[in-house]
Formats: C-alpha cells, structure tokens, sequence
C-alpha cells in the first residue's frame, strides 16, 4: 500500500486509542470501572509513588472501605489497569481479518499500533511500569503479558491461518509476530520513552511501518509461480 492511500497518522490514534477503561461492564461491576477511572486519572498525574489510595477513593468519589473491597493495595489495583489498558490496546490493534490481503492488514496494524504506543498516557504508564517492576514484579508481568504478548499472540493466531492458506511461509511464527511488533514500533517509541524526540513527524512513523511490512513481506510472502 503506497503512502499517499494511508491516512494521516494523527488521524490512526482515534481507533486504537487504548487508554479509557471500557465502557461496557459486567453487571456488579460498575464500582469497579468506577474506580479505575478514578485510579487512572490519579496514576497519571502523580505517578505510582505519588498517588494514594485515599485520593484515588476521593477522586472515583468512593470509600477508601469500597476501594480495598475491589483491589487489597495500589500495586493491585496498578496492575489491572494497566492489564485492562494493554488488553484493549492488543485486542483493538491485531484482531485482524482472515480474508484481508496481508500487506494492507499489516500496514493499517502497524499504524494503529504504532498510534496506541506513542500516546503521551502510554509513554507515561510505560515508565512508571518500569519504575515499579522491580519492586512489584507482578505489574511488569501483568503490562507484558496483557500487552505485548497478547499482541503477538493475535497476530501469530493471524499469520497461521495466513500460512494455511497458502499465502505466507514462516518457520518460526511468534518470532515473526514479535519481530513485526517490535519493527513498527521501536524506533519511534524508545526516543520518546527516554525523552529524545518531542515532537512525532508523520513522515517518520510512515517510513518505519512500511519498511517494517516491506521486510516481512520479503522474508515470509509467498512467491507466485
């Protein structure tokens, strides 16, 4: 797919946008959300160390009795959001169409996943995951596991019904899954993690996804004839 039939990458955040806690709940549960929300707002403004229980309660505009009902610390209730986010994020990115062509789908995937990582609240979750996972190994493993792996494993359930169908070859699919994600979005994600690129350029972001889709597709296309 040329660049010119792509959207603007502003306009790929929208359908990925992964940071809200879902709307549609379960029964019994609005308390919950109720409380993420009010725990993600509280997360991103003070950061893990900075917020409390108490002014997550008073900000979800419940009791403090309420909140330990739901999660028994702040490392618990950190760790489901930040799963519940990822979750979203990988489910909205890589449940893709067994019947797409494979360049257009991994091309829009790229994009979105690529939009979904860069948002500045993702920036600001990823380091605050890596400021507590050493201490609470539970919150690193519940952001990979939610998040990255899950997208690899959406994709590699994609790509095996791809290479049923005759139309990819690939030995080893979760690597290929992993080195797809990690193609699109490595180069645009780790400056802004560490503070070296203030400012996004569409033009970047399109040149890394479609060189990261050209490579894939020479590596694991299936050649005509």
């Amino acid at each position: 797919m040329a660049p010119s039939q792509n959207l603007a990458f502003s306009r790929q955040i929208a359908p990925c946008d992964g940071a809200a806690v879902p709307s549609a709940v379960p029964a019994g549960q609005e308390k919950k959300r109720q409380i993420m929300l009010g725990a993600r707002e509280v997360f991103l403004s003070s950061g893990f160390e900075g917020a409390s229980m108490g002014e997550i309660a008073r900000v979800a505009g419940v009791s403090k009795g309420t909140l330990y009902v739901h999660f028994g610390s702040k490392q618990e209730l950190f760790a489901a959001l930040v799963g519940s986010e990822c979750a979203r994020t990988a489910e909205r990115c890589f449940v893709l169409d067994d019947d797409a062509d494979v360049r257009e789908a991994l091309t829009s995937a790229g994009f979105l996943y690529v939009a979904a990582m860069v948002r500045p609240e993702h920036i600001a979750t990823v380091r605050m995951v890596i400021g507590v996972a050493e201490k609470f190994p539970e919150v690193g493993q519940a952001f990979l596991s939610a998040g990255t792996e899950a997208g690899v494993a959406q994709l590699a359930h994609w790509l095996r019904v791809k290479i049923a169908r005759g139309e990819l070859a690939i030995g080893d699919v979760e690597l290929a899954a992993w080195q797809f994600l990690i193609g699109c979005h490595a180069l645009v994600v780790t400056p802004l993690l560490f503070g070296g690129a203030p400012k996004l350029e569409d033009d970047s972001v399109e040149r890394v996804v479609h060189h990261t889709v050209d490579s894939f597709m020479r590596a694991f296309s299936v050649k005509a004839g």
